[in-house]
């Protein structure tokens, strides 16, 4: 069950790839989100304890940090797609509905035609745009993931809410969490604790704690670490700040701690990462 890290070599918080694809993978996890689209029958592929026999048309759903495996896949056979968990927990809508998406693993084109058939249509206008944009490619794909997971939202939250099981969707707590995150997506530069976010949108600390999990598929420190992290790759692109001013006005309370969270959140260190995107090449 190794970690794999994800090097968005092209454009950063995004592959697409559709061919050199691996015909067998090992079980591992990432923090990053895997979609993919067969493009032929025969595949087999294992997320958790559950395989997919997959036929044209069909999408596998890998939610950040799910353990998978890819069984056993025919040459040039599927289009994947990994995008970086930010893309999720920058939506305030979609960080509060993991509790539910991440239920949502394989969709059948045979039982969901229509369905299928705009999501393909989405998935090979993103490798469009990823192979030949220029000019705003990074913005013009996270338009085209957020068509996707919205399209994937509602057919979990509104067309197919068997997915959901028995338990009992609860708007107050989705609020709760919605809230939660917009109060650290507007102080996760200051030293927030997890008790004064609780006290902010009226919970206990142990409950909060509790349903924030519940709903997000992560912890309060986890998912704060990675708002600040995110912020700090904006940051570090502006070169005249310190690698340690960066950690700072993002929220970090020591340049040890930035430097630990940043390589295992992205695979390097900040300052390899600031020297690998100011290289023009």
């Amino acid at each position: 069950m190794e970690k794999e890290i994800i090097r968005y070599s092209h454009i950063q918080g995004f592959v697409v790839r559709d061919h050199n694809l691996p015909a067998k993978f090992p079980s591992h996890w990432h923090s990053s989100a895997e979609f993919v689209l067969f493009q032929k029958t025969g595949s087999r592929f294992t997320i958790g304890e559950t395989t997919y026999e997959t036929d044209a048309g069909d999408i596998i759903l890998v939610w950040p940090r799910e353990l998978h495996e890819v069984s056993h896949a025919k040459a040039d056979s599927y289009l994947l797609l990994q995008f970086s968990s930010n893309v999720i927990e920058n939506s305030i809508d979609l960080a509060a509905a993991m509790r539910f998406l991440n239920k949502c693993h394989y969709i059948s084109a045979a039982q969901e035609p229509e369905l299928c058939e705009k999501l393909c249509g989405y998935f090979y206008e993103l490798k469009e745009i990823y192979e030949t944009e220029q000019y705003f490619i990074e913005t013009k794909c996270k338009i085209v993931v957020y068509r996707i997971l919205l399209l994937i939202g509602e057919y979990v939250m509104r067309e197919h809410r068997e997915l959901i099981g028995d338990e009992h969707f609860s708007d107050k707590a989705w609020e709760y969490v919605r809230n939660a995150c917009s109060f650290i997506s507007e102080h996760y530069d200051e030293n927030i604790s997890q008790a004064e976010v609780a006290d902010e949108i009226g919970l206990s600390p142990y409950y909060f704690s509790k349903l924030f999990k519940e709903y997000t598929k992560t912890t309060f420190p986890a998912y704060l670490a990675s708002i600040r992290v995110q912020n700090a790759i904006k940051l570090l692109t502006n070169e005249k700040l310190s690698v340690t001013e960066c950690a700072f006005m993002a929220g970090f309370q020591s340049a040890t701690t930035f430097n630990k969270v940043f390589r295992e959140m992205t695979g390097c260190s900040p300052k390899e990462f600031r020297k690998l995107h100011s290289n023009p090449q």
